[in-house]
């Protein structure tokens, strides 16, 4: 097991929703902040959200803020992502990520292998 390790995906249907976790075995300053990215087939990776470690600070793009949510627990040092209401464009290998948070995407310095997530029609 890496650094940051995902979990949850797989094949789930359009219009269900899809927790992923992220089991986070990496120590990092205080002015870290971890995130999420995807990466659909043949496009670039895409940033999806970021919350700073301390404080919770959530860093999410107003395109994604109605069907993503991450949260984070730092007593089980875990992060997740919530999405709903999948579509077939939400297909892709999803990313968690460390580093730090500026000009409105996460400055990764650590990733983890991802996790597939693949929603059919």
């Amino acid at each position: 097991q890496g650094l940051l390790a995902e979990s949850g995906g797989g094949l789930v249907q359009t219009g269900d929703s899809l927790t992923l976790s992220c089991a986070i075995s990496l120590q990092f300053g205080s002015t870290y902040a971890l995130g999420w990215f995807r990466q659909a087939p043949g496009k670039e990776r895409e940033f999806v959200a970021a919350i700073s470690w301390i404080g919770g600070a959530e860093y999410v793009p107003d395109s994604k803020r109605d069907r993503f949510a991450i949260s984070r627990d730092n007593y089980k040092n875990t992060l997740s992502l919530r999405i709903t209401n999948l579509s077939p464009e939400d297909t892709g290998v999803y990313y968690c990520a460390a580093g730090t948070y500026s000009r409105e995407t996460l400055q990764a310095q650590h990733w983890g292998q991802g996790t597939q997530v693949t929603v059919s029609s």
